[in-house]
């Protein structure tokens, strides 16, 4: 499995992905899930995937080929809103699933998508690409997005995100929100990818957290030592706290 997520803040755009895989608990790798791709002088996409590793893969490559074709012909770099570039990658996925249906069960081939980025004269957004071909945007009310093993994270989010965040706190919400679905789930696991864009920018920062981090253990000790805390502050529990039901 996996997890990544996106916040859309004032500022701009923060993406976060673990690069866990496994396909049992034998068999456990080590994938980049964040990828940037600068289809053209005027335009920057990140693109994040959960999902079945192939089909990914297969998508990023066909992605790439129409990105070198000449002539007439849709790719990133032909799409004049982020909302065609996210139809464009839900026809590419679906495609890429379905010539593999056959030789899976249930759906099994299915990847889903994180795309965001920004066209010169367009907003920066996040859209959520599902393996059907449509998508969603953050809205101002819940302004972020996630794939993968998205509930041990999202209460972080929730509790945390609002667009008024600068782009340091936005950076630790969304690295508390992962070490939070790493601590509950062993699908999630670094290296973790951090990508940082600025709105207008049309550059992406790149960062990448090892598991022996310091930036994380810090995070890591101070979150466990603040719900310990929290824990404690909790009004005391007394027997009268008991409501015995008795047998008539």
């Amino acid at each position: 499995m996996t997890y990544c997520l996106a916040l859309r803040i004032d500022e701009g755009l923060v993406f976060l992905a673990d690069t866990r895989t496994n396909a049992g608990v034998d068999n456990v790798s080590t994938y980049r899930k964040l990828h940037t791709i600068r289809a053209a002088d005027d335009r920057v996409f990140v693109l994040e995937a959960a999902g079945n590793l192939a089909t990914t893969q297969e998508v990023l490559d066909c992605i790439h080929r129409d990105l070198e074709r000449v002539g007439d012909h849709e790719s990133l770099a032909s799409v004049s809103h982020l909302f065609e570039a996210a139809l464009y990658v839900g026809r590419l996925s679906q495609e890429v699933a379905g010539r593999h249906e056959a030789a899976l069960e249930g759906g099994a081939g299915s990847a889903t998508f994180i795309l965001g980025g920004q066209i010169a004269g367009t907003p920066a957004d996040i859209l959520l690409v599902y393996p059907e071909g449509n998508y969603i945007r953050a809205s101002d009310e819940r302004p972020f997005l996630q794939i993968g093993e998205s509930k041990y994270g999202k209460f972080m989010l929730e509790l945390a995100v609002e667009g008024k965040v600068d782009m340091p706190t936005a950076i630790k919400i969304a690295l508390s929100s992962m070490v939070s679905a790493a601590r509950a789930n062993l699908s999630v696991g670094p290296p973790y990818d951090l990508g940082l864009y600025r709105n207008d920018s049309l550059d992406l920062n790149e960062f990448r957290f090892p598991a022996d981090s310091p930036l994380l253990t810090r995070l890591a000790e101070v979150w466990e030592k603040i719900l310990l805390d929290a824990v404690s502050e909790l009004p005391s529990i007394t027997p009268e706290d008991f409501i015995v039901s008795s047998e008539e």
